[in-house]
This record gives structure tokens, C-alpha cells and sequence, in this order.
């Protein structure tokens, strides 16, 4: 985490010169505001990470030694073989084209959400897939 917060922290110097340039030059105040924020935005989280990483033990990319596969641990669990996101993904596209086409489209696309959503949370509760 030490290089994270270095990252951070030269980030944060390069928007601040930024900020000062844009600052003269433009005199547009909302713009600079918003330099000068993401400034500080830059400061906290640069100097959270060096605080932390004074903390936690080294990581894999604080070794110049180390590999990729390091840090690499379980990602978790996913349903090879479901039909739900498909379900989600097209029930949500019609959701949206709801809000260019008009909202009726609406009365269609959350059906076929909540089946989604449905099936997708009880998928492993019956079945050839039921935990025993």
C-alpha cells in the first residue's frame, strides 16, 4: 500500500499545479473549485494509504520481488450454467429503453426483473442444484 499512497500523493501535487494553472488562466470559478477539490480528494486518500500502509504488513506490491499471482486468493462462487442475468439483462434493457420509448414498456420489463431477480436467488434451493 506505500506505493498507492505515494501514487496519491504525487497526483495530488500534479492536480494542485493544475488547478493553479486553470485557476489564472481561465478565471472560471466553478471549474477551478473543482480542481482545487479534487486536490483534496487526492491528499486524503494519498495520505490514508501511507498512514495505513505504516500499519499492515508489506503486501506482494511492495515487493519488488514478487509475483502477480501473490496477492491472488478465492475470487468466490459463480453459477456456471444460469439463465438468470440473461433474464436480468434483458428485463433491465427494456427498462430503460422505457424511459426513451415511453413508460408503458415498464408494465413488461419488471415481470421479467423480478423473475430474474427470483430465480436468481432461489436458483440453489430446488432442483439438480439443491444444496443437500
Amino acid at each position: 500500500m506505500k506505493i498507492q499512497g505515494k501514487m496519491f500523493l504525487w497526483l495530488s501535487v500534479f492536480v494542485l499545479a493544475v488547478a493553479i494553472l486553470y485557476g489564472v488562466w481561465s478565471k472560471e470559478p466553478a471549474g477551478t473549485t473543482a480542481l482545487f477539490l479534487a486536490f483534496g480528494l487526492c491528499v486524503m486518500v494519498g495520505y490514508y494509504l501511507a498512514f495505513t500502509a505504516r500499519r499492515v504488513d508489506e503486501m506482494a506490491q511492495d515487493n519488488t520481488e514478487a509475483d502477480v499471482a501473490d496477492e491472488a486468493g478465492e475470487l468466490g462462487f459463480f453459477s456456471p450454467h444460469s439463465w438468470q442475468p440473461l433474464a436480468l439483462g434483458v428485463g433491465s434493457a427494456l427498462a430503460f429503453l422505457a424511459v426513451a420509448v415511453g413508460w408503458w414498456l415498464l408494465y413488461f420489463s419488471l415481470p421479467v426483473i423480478f423473475i430474474g431477480i427470483f430465480g436468481w436467488v432461489f436458483e440453489y434451493y430446488r432442483g439438480a442444484n439443491q444444496n443437500q
